[in-house]
């Protein structure tokens, strides 16, 4: 690409989301520990004069965390993001980004106030045109430099505290593949020894709130490089699947015809380079993943290691899930039972719930089936296939939150491992998201799925299930009032009926041509309780 065509791209390119706003991944910024960029509108640090938001401290959460991790002060993503800023932009009503330049999920206009609602559909609902531009877009992002944001090269001590800045570029489809690994990177604890026992985005609560974040703001950034503020990412429906479906030239890319490890030649997906995958190297050299290209994508479906994943999930194991009324439990991990969470991420049996880390189910299974780069948690998104599998799960997420309508304060506040409590703010975005921003309805958020929008059976159960769910929590009590109503009733029957004989014996010897009209069979009783 000349400079000319780059100069020309980034012009267009608007500000985006994701790690390290380059505005701040500067020396003077680090050491400050401050992150304020000017909003372009108005010149002003977050578009104070415009009353868009301003400058202020971070406000950590002080709940207490699981014991998963025993450590403190050895993680640069420890009450992030204060070991890098401790002042961030706090932006006023609808107004969102790093600078308070943008407008929150399902709002747009100059002032944020009017909604937008938009339908992601499932890929092969789309028409050729509509897949062909899906596609399109994609090698788009692969092959776009991200305009506003940098990523680390370097831990804040390698920085020496901020003296000496490490950051370097990163095209727009990469940067979330590497938001993704820094966010479930292992702990360098220093030598060649590591934590591995650490994730601020899986085996915990924050598990799904964290992808939903992740992909609106991927999906957003795929608005912004292309222009089309319709777009929506599309979904894959793998219930009951017998094969990789989107497996195909036409869709996500065939297999090679001598190795069936790679992509066919005929997909451009074969053309992609891999970034963060050698998590083991990264350790033994105590580094970060600098981005540097580790070679093709790699797939090979269904060739998995059946004992472990012997199919894709059912659609009974999917409502089996969704039954589920607890969205956590106990430890609040991997070891999590009867956890909806646990369950739909696939450490729990997707048949009793009881977690069976030797098993991988339901969300698990499909990143274990494809048996390749989707496989390796660090470097899962990678694949492509990877935004259209968790779009997927995340409708199952929209299903269960339908279904049993919780609080917010259902989600965790306190005791989960490090970054899944209810308050800490999700790593490694900038600008901030509490987890507990993302446990509510994707309507608020201004997206729907087409098959939720749909009527059908399903909907109306998930319509009902609350109700009944009530009625099944309280049954023992509905049968013990229906036995003492049934008690009351009677006694109060026998009463009316002694009652009645005794007047009819008195009315008959004081006036015995009085002819009874009383329409006493017609009265019945109803205990209230």
């Amino acid at each position: 690409m000349s400079l000319l065509a780059m100069g020309f791209l980034l012009g267009i390119l608007q500000p985006c989301m994701g790690q390290f706003p380059r505005a701040c991944a500067n020396t003077e910024s680090l050491l400050r520990k401050e992150c304020c960029p000017p909003w372009d509108g108005d010149g002003s640090p977050c578009g104070q004069l415009s009353r868009r938001g301003s400058c202020q401290s971070i406000l950590l959460s002080q709940a207490p965390l699981g014991p998963q991790f025993p450590f403190s002060g050895v993680d640069d993503r420890e009450d992030w993001p204060s070991v890098f800023y401790n002042r961030t932009c706090q932006c006023r009503g609808n107004f969102m980004g790093f600078s308070c330049g943008e407008c929150k999920f399902g709002f747009f206009g100059a002032d944020c106030t009017q909604r937008r609602m938009r339908t992601r559909r499932n890929i092969f609902r789309l028409s050729t045109r509509e897949k062909d531009k899906f596609l399109a877009y994609l090698n788009l992002a692969k092959s776009t430099p991200s305009r506003d944001y940098v990523i680390a090269t370097g831990t804040y001590a390698q920085m020496s505290n901020g003296s000496n800045p490490m950051f370097r570029n990163i095209n727009v489809y990469d940067l979330f593949v590497w938001m993704h690994y820094y966010a479930s990177r292992d702990t360098l604890l220093g030598g060649s020894n590591v934590w591995r026992d650490i994730d601020f985005a899986h085996e915990a609560p924050g598990f799904l709130p964290w992808h939903r974040a992740f992909l609106l703001l991927w999906e957003r950034e795929i608005q912004k490089i292309t222009g089309d503020e319709s777009f929506t990412i599309p979904y894959w429906d793998w219930r009951d699947a017998k094969f990789c479906e989107v497996c195909t030239n036409e869709y996500m890319g065939d297999r090679h015809p001598t190795n069936p490890n790679l992509l066919s030649p005929a997909s451009f997906f074969s053309s992609w380079q891999v970034i963060c995958t050698r998590s083991e190297e990264y350790n033994s050299q105590q580094a970060l993943c600098n981005a540097a290209s580790e070679g093709p994508i790699l797939r090979n479906p269904g060739n998995n290691d059946k004992s472990r994943t012997p199919r894709l999930p059912s659609s009974a194991e999917v409502e089996f899930c969704l039954s589920l009324s607890q969205y956590e439990s106990g430890t609040m991990d991997k070891m999590a039972n009867y956890s909806f969470r646990n369950t739909l991420e696939g450490f729990a049996d997707p048949h009793t719930a009881i977690s069976n880390i030797s098993q991988s189910g339901l969300h698990n299974a499909l990143h274990i089936y494809m048996n390749g780069s989707m496989s390796q948690v660090q470097g899962s998104a990678n694949d492509p296939i990877f935004v259209l599998h968790h779009a997927f799960v995340d409708s199952i997420f929209e299903r269960w939150l339908r279904r049993h309508r919780p609080l917010r304060e259902i989600y965790p506040a306190a005791n989960a491992p490090i970054g899944h409590n209810r308050e800490n703010y999700m790593v490694p975005f900038i600008p901030l998201y509490r987890n507990g921003e993302f446990f509510i309805p994707s309507r608020e958020l201004g997206y729907d799925y087409q098959y939720l929008e749909e009527p059908e059976f399903g909907s109306f159960q998930d319509l009902l299930m609350p109700y009944l769910e009530q009625a099944r929590q309280i049954w023992a009590w509905l049968v013990g009032a229906a036995v003492i109503g049934a008690v009351v009733t009677a006694l109060l029957t026998g009463i009316a009926l002694a009652c009645r004989k005794k007047r009819r014996e008195t009315c008959a010897e004081i006036q015995p041509l009085l002819t009874e009209s009383e329409d006493y069979n017609n009265m019945s009783y109803q205990s209230h309780l």
